[in-house]
């Protein structure tokens, strides 16, 4: 029997935000992610969505036990699909890897729904650590909806998984964000 793996490729690359230990960097082929908004959460979230061109970098990690409940609940509202003839990764052993993603047919961010610059700034976090500079910038590469609005609440941080990021990291998310001509707002 394969052991149950899931693909993350937003805050779920950034190991310090999960309980996770036997992960490793792994690729996606046909998707990308996407920012997305639903009354089931109070702010944007990444989501993946199909892309035939497009692979993303991101984290696979064994769900020990096959018990899916807290990564179910961490996910709330999003769908566990399969994706193990999707992913290239390094595990030697016989696996079975889900990624979740969110129903296409939900809100794009908006300015009274703004994608939390604490959130940005973990997912970016965990791409730096992984997969360096070179990997932070192919995430902005195959991410879509840049054009929303981002609301800097570093000073008030309302992610609940939020991280002190280095002024490295920190100078890394700020001028990324001023190449997308993107203007955080309070």
């Amino acid at each position: 029997m394969a052991d149950p793996f899931f693909f993350g490729y937003g805050s779920l690359v950034n190991r310090t935000t999960h309980v996770y230990e036997d992960a490793h960097r792994a690729k996606v082929s046909g998707w990308r992610r996407t920012w997305r908004h639903t009354a089931l959460h109070p702010a944007p979230f990444l989501t993946a969505i199909p892309c035939e061109k497009t692979e993303i970098d991101g984290l696979i990690a064994h769900v020990p036990h096959g018990d899916w409940v807290a990564l179910d609940a961490r996910e709330t509202g999003y769908d566990r699909l399969p994706a193990t003839h999707q992913v290239t990764h390094p595990v030697e052993r016989d696996i079975e890897v889900a990624i979740y993603a969110v129903p296409q047919s939900l809100e794009v961010p908006d300015l009274r729904h703004p994608i939390l610059l604490s959130y940005l700034d973990v997912v970016i976090q965990g791409y730096l650590r992984e997969f360096g500079e070179a990997g932070a910038l192919r995430f902005f590469e195959t991410t879509d909806g840049w054009d929303a609005p981002i609301k800097d609440d570093r000073g008030a941080p309302e992610y609940p998984r939020h991280r002190v990021l280095s002024a490295e990291e920190t100078d890394f998310v700020d001028a990324q964000l001023r190449v997308l001509g993107i203007e955080t707002h309070r």
